[in-house]
């Protein structure tokens, strides 16, 4: 039973190793992803603020992004 589990185990390390960049690089992607709509939420706050664009909205006037 122990030669079952050692093959498995040996089995599983050489995918590792051979496939790691198949899940780094989709991991990354969907940090990035997460990351960039955290920043924009965070900056939500300052959107239509600051010096140089400010001004009131007209009424039904969208903000600038969003």
């Amino acid at each position: 039973m122990s030669k079952l589990t050692n093959g498995i185990m040996v089995n599983f390390a050489a995918m590792v190793r051979e496939h790691w960049v198949n899940v780094l690089v989709p991991l990354g992607f969907v940090m990035g992803i997460y990351l960039d709509r955290w920043n924009d939420q965070k900056l939500t706050a300052f959107r239509n603020k600051s010096a140089l664009y400010s001004r009131e909205l007209k009424p039904g006037e969208e903000y600038t992004w969003k």
